[in-house]
């Protein structure tokens, strides 16, 4: 974890958590990538953290504790291998999100 260019790191110690709410949108993407398949990208907030303010700007400093969904949407034919696990269905849906 770093702080701006040049600055020390946040300091942690006296981080508060700070509640929010989403703007807009539902936070999915979705990206068609070079091999003609399509992945849905979504950014699950954990935590955000309000940890004092930059030394240089006076500006508030927040950390964003996050994790990338990734689901894989649709590929091409090609792409697919037969399951190496016995009794795999082919065609079964695998839970997602959204």
């Amino acid at each position: 974890m770093m702080g701006g260019p040049g600055g020390p790191p946040p300091d942690l110690a006296n981080a508060e958590i700070v509640d929010y709410q989403p703007l807009e949108g539902d936070g999915k993407l979705r990206l068609k990538l070079k091999d003609g398949s399509i992945i849905e990208v979504r950014l699950e907030i954990m935590n955000i953290l309000r940890a004092g303010n930059d030394a240089n700007t006076g500006l508030p400093t927040y950390i964003v504790q996050s994790a990338p969904l990734v689901r894989l949407v649709e590929c091409p034919k090609e792409l697919r291998k037969t399951p190496l696990r016995p009794g795999a269905k082919e065609g079964k849906s695998i839970p997602g999100f959204g």
